[in-house]
């Protein structure tokens, strides 16, 4: 998990840097146009207001998120894009472990009752020994302790199977983190964006609307960008917790079959 949140977040700040970039260079190169289009002969005011309209409308969805990453405030923006990344990188990882700990919990339980009918303990141990999965890892238990009697049986399989649901749980503490920093991070860009207005005011000795439209425009995005990281995140985890209450109550319905197919096996 250690390297995907390294690679993750490299890919992030590559892209950062790179966005940045590209900005610059659009602003350089929108300034050239403006000084060429005034030293042509000007256009209609029909056909002015139909350009900007167009340009307005098509203008691309990353070009548009990259210019109010950077009205906002790289200083308070950055953080919030660093929680969102750092936050899917580990959503990312608990969704892929989460699919491979997920099988068919019916099939492995024939498979295991058939071994133990055909070729005993070790037959059906091999079995779950082969299989992926916590389910698997909880059966390979009990009946590795078969033959110390169905107490210990029971015993084995309820602690590791605790044992089973921590690690699926393993992360979650870290989104639920990122989920509650984003829109702390916002707000206090929101509070920093409201201080920087109000300077503004006290040095200029008036309140005009174009002393506080930049620090209430900073106070704006920051809080928007980080109640938008932390509606993606909820989502996710919201969904990583069902997946794993899942789990859970699946292994414990194998375990209580588990139980039961050892207990005709051992009445033999």
């Amino acid at each position: 998990m250690k390297k995907l949140l390294t690679i993750v977040s490299m890919v992030g700040l590559l892209t950062f840097g790179t966005a940045n970039l590209y900005a610059q260079e659009a602003d350089s190169t929108t300034a050239a146009q403006t000084e060429q289009t005034d030293a042509v002969a000007p256009a209609t005011d029909a056909q002015t207001d139909e350009a900007a309209a167009e340009d307005l409308g098509g203008q691309p969805m990353h070009q548009a998120l990259k210019q109010k990453f950077i009205e906002g405030g790289v200083g308070w923006m950055s953080p919030i894009l660093l929680c969102l990344i750092l936050g899917l990188a580990i959503v990312i990882e608990r969704v892929i472990y989460l699919n491979l700990a997920t099988i068919n919990t019916k099939k492995l339980l024939e498979k295991v009752e058939e071994a133990l009918n055909n070729g005993g303990v070790e037959a059906a141990k091999e079995v779950c020994r082969n299989t992926r999965g916590p389910v698997a890892s909880i059966f390979y238990q009990g009946l590795d302790r078969a033959g110390e009697g169905l107490d210990v049986v029971e015993k084995s399989v309820a602690s590791y199977g605790s044992v089973q649901a921590g690690m699926l749980e393993n992360g979650m503490s870290w989104i639920s983190l990122f989920i509650a920093l984003s829109p702390m991070l916002g707000f206090m860009g929101t509070v920093v964006g409201m201080i920087a207005s109000f300077d503004s005011i006290e040095a200029a000795g008036d309140i005009a609307p174009s002393l506080v439209a930049g620090g209430m425009k900073i106070a704006l995005l920051t809080t928007v960008a980080g109640l938008i990281a932390a509606v993606i995140l909820q989502l996710f985890y919201n969904y990583l917790l069902a997946k794993i209450d899942s789990i859970v109550i699946s292994m414990e319905d194998a375990s209580i079959s588990l139980v039961d197919i050892l207990t005709k096996y051992l009445k033999k």
